[in-house]
């Protein structure tokens, strides 16, 4: 679905000549000056994306378009794409998005793996006007992008059967999550990187993880009893993932290190089933998820049950370390099992 109407904002109905939204819009060399953003919620969900033209009328032109099932990247193409198709052929036209993801594929050709048919229809546009693609970090204060952003996420709630009355304040982050068959730590040439996460907000995060280490049934009695000779060996262990979550940036070589807030690791005694049981969790606020601490928690924690256990029973197995749940950062809330 595609909305098109005039910008009804109160700044544009008073007296442009006293406004300070005044002449912001006219490009120099008489160019079209285009703004565009893209939503989503869930990534992938439902989505929206909004556009905002200006041309040689003081008001400007407001589009809109929301999908049921879609990704953020897609909206930010979808928004620059029916941007440019509002402007009449052969427009000389500057298009500003804060989606690095859609800039500098146009302008550093970025390799492109998925979105091929939203590409092919971005390129023939391209190629019937003269486009200056441009652009302008997001929610810094930047007026026309923070318009566009409140279209594609009135859009977006459309999309998610939210009401759709108010344009509620944008929720997604500056650089849009790409798609799950891109990978982050990888740049367009193939060569590691580490993700700049900068533009992203703090926010409080946790992360939970599990896993488990089985054993002989006498070595679990030997742990029960406290009969290990190199100690006690759920203390130890509790210890040891505690300060591996803490060294995880260390371990990990593209993670970021974390303030950490608090880490907190469980072993318990699964005896019907002869194995240890191990719990962790991590909590930070941070710019990035807190998922690795987590786990890297479980893994050390493991290992060090292995390693003090390891003389008496070489069978025992570290088994089935995953993550359970994580809350907070741009996918929201996830939990795999309870």
């Amino acid at each position: 679905m595609v909305v098109r109407e005039i910008l009804g904002m109160s700044l544009m109905q008073n007296n442009l000549q006293d406004s300070p939204y005044r002449g912001f819009h006219l490009a120099e060399n008489n160019q079209i000056t285009v703004y565009t953003d893209g939503s989503c919620l869930g990534n992938p969900g439902p989505g929206g994306w909004g556009a905002i033209v200006f041309g040689e009328s003081e008001e400007p032109q407001r589009l809109s378009g929301h999908e049921a099932q879609t990704t953020n990247n897609r909206m930010e193409l979808m928004a620059a794409i029916q941007g440019l198709e509002a402007v009449p052929a052969g427009s000389k036209v500057i298009l500003h998005s804060d989606s690095s993801y859609l800039i500098n594929t146009m302008t550093k050709n970025w390799k492109r793996r998925v979105n091929h048919d939203l590409w092919e229809r971005l390129d023939s546009l391209s190629g019937s006007h003269r486009v200056d693609w441009r652009w302008v970090r997001g929610h810094n204060g930047d007026l026309w992008n923070e318009a566009a952003d409140r279209l594609a996420v009135s859009a977006m709630n459309i999309a998610a059967g939210r009401d759709s009355g108010a344009t509620p304040e944008p929720t997604q982050p500056t650089e849009p999550a790409k798609p799950a068959d891109t990978l982050t730590h990888i740049d367009d040439e193939g060569r590691a990187h580490m993700v700049d996460v900068g533009d992203k907000p703090v926010t409080d995060r946790e992360a939970t993880a599990k896993g488990h280490v089985s054993v002989q049934p006498e070595t679990l009695r030997l742990i029960k009893e406290g009969l290990m000779k190199k100690g006690d060996v759920l203390t130890i262990a509790q210890l040891a993932g505690i300060m591996g979550a803490k060294r995880t940036s260390e371990l990990i070589p593209l993670c970021h290190p974390l303030p950490l807030n608090q880490v907190s690791v469980d072993l318990e005694l699964d005896e019907s089933n002869s194995r240890i049981e191990v719990t962790a969790s991590a909590r930070t606020s941070s710019k990035t998820g807190v998922e690795m601490e987590a786990l890297t928690a479980v893994s050390v924690a493991a290992l060090t049950v292995y390693d003090m256990c390891k003389a008496v029973d070489r069978g025992i197995r570290i088994e089935n370390i995953r993550l359970v749940r994580k809350r907070g950062g741009q996918s929201g809330d996830i939990t795999m099992e309870e």
